[in-house]
């Protein structure tokens, strides 16, 4: 069991991780005409909007309260109902998702009563929109908790329970993680498909955050996950959860409905792969079709030609819990050293599972004073700096990354995205690689020759 260790700092030092209301906007926004809304100030929902605009370069739906001085002191429930009512008139939301913030969490407002109280009070005012609570102060946890936080509210306040349901056969329920790009997504749902079965991806990100161009201004989330499929996902014949952070939303899940639950904690490597769709062929009845056979096939070539540029290489990894072992698992799989690990929190139990020596719960200034000697870092795009710095190259993984166009279309789960991720970073230790030339083979290009070692030579060559 990997070691997880906790650092107690006065500061951060270019911060490693993103805040929790962050991650449960990024999660409200995969369902189809949601409203994410901050209760707080506007620099808090300022701060995650840029974030968000600068990862995704697109238009991000995005809400706040706007609590003052005055408001903080005698409470934010009048603020909220206003900022409820208000976005209702004007954009029509087919959900509104309260992320509470530190301004308002550390004042300790009963806000699961408020939203009650909204709720019920303005009933008819708010009919054909869903309103759901996540309480995510930034004063605790990270962007990974966020998201768990956010999809257990959608299932707590949309999925009715019921204890004796009507089961679809060919439904299933797939429960990401953050860290799942819209290509992962994208990916899924075709794997999924190809066995026949009708998935439900909650969140569903690669809906609205594809980049795609509406022909009209849509001032809510534009694609994702739709709320009469969310309140369907009690009739599904299985839930697949992809990451250890939705473990608790899809037992949540199977608690309310009896919907039956699997969890994988990887897809980025072949063993977990393999699970995967064996999982689907069961589910389906069908066998494996022969272009997912190919593409495994493909992916254990890869697997072959990659581990010879692995081999003894030192890779430090900065990155959410899920994430760090998901890379950590891959690399080490082919014969690379996980010379550090940097998470952002330590609740994440999956953290000892991680194959390094020890797990750090840090930032940035951390992973850079324990990197150097390394031969690659991976981390997002604030580790650009240590890479100049330690002159290490530096493969971007991740939220945010705004340095480079296309992180939401790379591809990093199944047979094809393992074999990705691989070809890219072995392309990089070759890059940094130096052939040798026949100088450099030379033995005696560097040795230096002294007066004693001139006359023993002489020696030498008159004894002969």
């Amino acid at each position: 069991m990997t070691p997880v260790t906790s650092l107690a700092k006065a500061a951060s030092v270019n911060p490693l991780k993103s805040s929790q209301p962050l991650g449960a906007a990024l999660a409200f926004l995969g369902v189809d005409g949601a409203m994410p809304l901050f209760h707080g100030s506007q620099g808090c929902t300022s701060f995650a909007l840029v974030l968000l605009v600068r990862h995704f370069k697109e238009t991000i739906p995005l809400q706040t309260t706007a609590m003052d001085e005055v408001a903080t002191v005698l409470g934010g429930a009048d603020h909220l109902e206003e900022a409820i009512l208000n976005l209702k008139t004007r954009t029509k939301p087919s959900l509104i998702g309260v992320c509470t913030t530190a301004l308002v969490e550390t004042r300790g407002e009963d806000f699961v009563s408020d939203v009650a109280t909204i709720r019920r009070r303005n009933a008819q005012a708010l009919d054909g929109t869903e309103v759901v609570l996540a309480q995510t102060p930034d004063f605790e946890g990270a962007m990974e908790e966020g998201w768990t936080k956010a999809v257990a509210a959608l299932i707590t306040g949309l999925v009715p329970a019921q204890p004796e349901r009507m089961t679809s056969l060919t439904q299933v329920n797939i429960l990401p993680g953050w860290h799942h790009t819209v290509a992962d997504l994208e990916h899924i749902r075709d794997l999924v498909e190809a066995f026949g079965l009708d998935p439900i991806i909650l969140p569903d990100i690669s809906g609205s955050l594809d980049g795609t161009v509406p022909d009209r201004w849509v001032p809510t989330a534009y694609g994702g996950t739709l709320v009469p499929d969310i309140r369907a996902m009690g009739r599904s014949a299985h839930t697949i959860a992809l990451a250890e952070h939705v473990r608790a939303p899809a037992r949540l899940l199977e608690d309310r409905t009896g919907v039956p639950v699997t969890l994988f904690e990887s897809l980025c490597d072949l063993k977990s792969v393999d699970r995967f769709i064996a999982l689907l062929s069961r589910l389906s009845g069908r066998p494996v079709p022969a272009r997912i056979r190919r593409a495994r096939s493909q992916l254990q070539d890869a697997l072959l030609d990659g581990h010879f540029h692995f081999g003894g290489q030192k890779i430090a990894i900065a990155a959410e819990p899920d994430l760090l072992f998901s890379l950590a698992q891959v690399f080490s799989g082919l014969g690379a050293e996980i010379a550090v690990a940097v998470t952002t929190t330590s609740g994440n139990p999956i953290l000892h599972k991680v194959p390094a020596r020890e797990v750090l719960v840090g930032d940035l200034g951390d992973f850079e004073a324990r990197a150097a000697g390394c031969d690659l870092l991976v981390t997002h795009s604030h580790g650009r700096q240590a890479s100049e710095r330690l002159g290490i190259p530096l493969l971007r993984a991740g939220f945010p990354i705004f340095d480079r166009l296309g992180s939401q279309h790379r591809l990093s789960v199944g047979y094809a995205g393992a074999r990705t991720l691989i070809f890219e970073a072995a392309n990089i230790f070759q890059a940094q690689r130096r052939e040798p030339t026949p100088q450099s083979l030379n033995p005696f290009r560097d040795r230096v020759s002294t007066g004693e070692d001139s006359h023993d030579s002489h020696a030498q060559i008159a004894a002969r």
